[in-house]
């Protein structure tokens, strides 16, 4: 049957076998058994991975030719092991097996029937070389490291949205100078751990820009809307007038906000920034700042270039890069090259813009671990980019084309999700020794002690949507789970950073399992956090994992005041959102609140007629292993409203507000750090976080 019951015409045992050779999933299970995929979905991804499946001749020719391929190669095209074992290679009998290093030199392997790579490789990216019948074939080598690096000691520490993070100094919404001043604060004077942040990848172009972090144009680079424009040396130098007249009009745009309760206006802010980055720009550098940007450029090389010329050729044609003619659809054609001489002061101009960005993130940075921050700035890393976006337009051999990510449908969305990202191609990646994947990882480690992966169960498999078909006319697309791995623990540890998978909503088992074995830690929700061989009863804290970061609330769920005040229900109401009548999910929230307060009680957390608190919940995290925590920032001033709202446009402003109290006033952050709440609650956490370790780690 298909996912709403109706029938399904099943596909024949051809198709699925040709499904399955290109790691395409031909049934999912929504929660309730086993459901077939449609022929015409698995049809449709199999185009998407460049195999013809239109016809049952056609489907049996591809399957015959990916038979023949597999056969005739001496070796596949990316191998991935891990370091301190020795790992087989499925090569011919009789093959000779070589090893260029990254580091120079070459390791030449007895010959033999069956042949071993040796447990002592070094990490790194090498080459492969082997030799048998006549023919040579080289692939990627990547030796990993067994596991991530740990984080050892326990800590605890904010969970922010930066652009709702405004200072008395922000230009119209929280900057990098702000990330600076709330690291500072945050790890010299309440002892935290660690700044969680949400994406800062580079937004579309154009107006009116998308507000969502989680859907940018390019994941590789960040946006300089969060600079702080007087924060770049040439600010010093150029000349005032018109500078002065900006930062004016940058001083209505923040009382706008925080003065009269006005939304966070990113077109209008970046508006005022580029005239100003316009006018520094123009201000000669000095040589050491000349020979600090020429290093940059030279290190980010053909990424940061082809990002470059995409903003300049958005500037004269539009953000979407499909509806450019067609000799500048694709970075590599002539046309391209042609537009690039005659756009080089802009392409110039969004090089320099890049440089200032990753200037500011290494400066905010090394302020959070001055600070005594043994973690320090932690980013996020979206689940994908813009289809019309920098990175698609950059990526399209190794991006699947027509095809989006998203969930299929299940008990808390019977209509599935689309994300309108396009996915990766795990076939083109391998056959490009994952270096788009590792380059990405790359940058996002580049300036924070650890980085958070949305959707980290994407990984190992995603949801394909193809395009013009419904959510639940979709596929699971398997990934090489030990080489994404890999990659992600050889960049990680290269980097030394920790790394966070955001494991929540439906997980195939094993996946935690194994992320826990490679050292990524988890994301774990209070609310969801429940003992489902006991009927959902609260899971004690005690039997939560260790190896997570712990927090009441994400950017997508209602804040912990809303849940203590039920005011998430009314919001849901008042907007229409409810899928149920109103009453069952008022019952549903009392008796929710009603279960943790008898827990609270029962643990010594919270005495006989005291209501549930903020500080009380915060508190049971503290009773767990978790081995970081985080507080979301709004919660220290009782901010009611949610960042985000899913399944809402126009009907909620997300990625807009800025952090407000109780009544919903905005608030600075230099009111945040002088707030009752921030005394009591970061008294809790310090005295029971830092310095120690916790049990998972003991013994390791």
């Amino acid at each position: 049957m298909g996912a709403a019951g109706e029938e399904v015409v099943l596909p024949s045992g051809e198709l699925v076998a040709l499904a399955h050779a290109y790691g395409v999933d031909s049934t999912y299970d929504a929660g309730n058994g086993p459901v077939v995929v449609a022929p015409g979905t698995l049809v449709a991804v199999l185009g998407a991975l460049g195999v013809a499946a239109g016809s049952a001749e056609e489907v049996r020719e591809s399957l015959a030719r990916h038979r023949a391929e597999a056969a005739g190669r001496l070796v596949p095209a990316c191998v991935v092991v891990r370091s301190g074992r020795r790992t087989a290679v499925d090569v011919p009998a009789g093959a000779l097996l070589s090893v260029e290093l990254e580091g120079g030199g070459v390791w030449t392997l007895p010959a033999g029937k069956s042949h071993w790579l040796p447990a002592d490789l070094p990490l790194g990216r090498h080459r492969l070389r082997v030799k048998a019948g006549g023919r040579e074939e080289g692939a990627a080598l990547i030796v990993a490291p067994q596991r991530l690096p740990e984080v050892g000691q326990r800590g605890w520490g904010f969970l922010a949205q930066l652009y709702s993070v405004l200072s008395e100094r922000s230009w119209g919404m929280g900057d990098l100078g702000d990330l600076k001043e709330l690291a500072q604060w945050s790890g010299s004077e309440l002892g935290a751990a660690f700044l969680q942040i949400n994406p800062l990848h580079a937004g579309m172009p154009g107006v009116p820009s998308d507000p969502s972090p989680y859907r940018p144009s390019s994941r590789r680079f960040a946006d300089p809307v969060h600079l702080r424009v007087e924060a770049v040396p040439e600010y010093a130098y150029a000349e005032r007038g018109e500078i002065n007249e900006l930062a004016e009009k940058a001083a209505r745009l923040r009382e706008e906000v925080l003065g009269h309760d006005g939304l966070i206006d990113r077109d209008a802010v970046w508006s005022v920034k580029r005239q100003a980055l316009e006018i520094l720009h123009r201000v000669p550098r000095g040589v050491g700042r000349e020979a600090a940007y020429r290093a940059f450029v030279a290190r980010e090389g053909e990424w940061l270039e082809q990002f470059a010329v995409y903003q300049a050729l958005a500037e004269v044609h539009g953000s979407e890069w499909r509806r450019w003619s067609k000799g500048l659809q694709s970075p590599r054609n002539p046309q391209v090259a042609a537009a690039k001489a005659e756009l080089t002061e802009r392409i110039e101009f969004h090089r320099w813009l890049a440089w200032l960005v990753d200037e500011q993130l290494g400066a905010a940075h090394r302020a959070a671990k001055d600070a005594g921050m043994s973690v320090g700035l932690i980013h996020d890393l979206a689940v994908g980019a813009h289809p019309d976006g920098a990175d698609a337009w950059v990526l399209q051999d190794v991006l699947a084309d027509g095809i989006s990510v998203g969930a299929p449908p299940d008990a808390f969305n019977a209509h599935g999700q689309d994300w309108g990202l396009p996915p990766w191609r795990p076939d083109a990646l391998a056959e490009s020794g994952y270096q788009p994947y590792a380059e990405l990882l790359r940058a996002a480690a580049r300036h924070a002690g650890a980085i958070r992966i949305d959707h980290v169960m994407g990984l190992f498999r995603l949801w394909w949507v193809p395009a013009g078909s419904p959510p639940t006319a979709g596929a699971y697309v398997r990934y090489d789970a030990e080489a994404m791995l890999g990659v992600l623990a050889l960049e990680a540890h290269r980097a030394g950073t920790y790394v966070i998978g955001e494991d929540l909503g439906t997980v195939e088992p094993g996946v935690r399992e194994e992320l826990a074995a490679r050292g990524v830690l988890g994301t774990s929700v209070l609310w969801f956090e429940r003992d489902w061989q006991a009927k959902g009863a609260v899971l004690p804290p005690e039997r939560w994992r260790a190896a997570c970061l712990a927090t009441l609330t994400t950017h997508d769920l209602p804040s912990t005041a809303a849940r203590l005040s039920g005011e998430h229900v009314e919001l849901r109401e008042r907007l229409g959102l409810l899928a149920r009548p109103v009453t069952e999910e008022w019952a549903e929230a009392v008796n929710e609140l009603a279960e943790w307060k008898e827990e609270l009680q029962k643990i010594g957390l919270l005495g006989e007629g005291e209501e549930l608190s903020a500080e009380a919940l915060y508190g049971f995290l503290l009773a767990t292993p978790a081995e970081l925590v985080g507080v979301w920032l709004p919660d220290v001033v009782g901010d009611p409203r949610p960042q985000n709202l899913p399944g809402t446009w126009d009907q909620y402003p997300n990625w807009r507000l800025p952090v407000a109290d109780r009544t919903g006033t905005p608030r600075t952050l230099e009111e945040i750090a002088g707030a009752p709440g921030v005394g009591r609650l970061t008294e809790l956490l310090r005295t029971a976080a830092p310095g120690r370790r916790t049990p998972a780690s003991e013994g390791r």
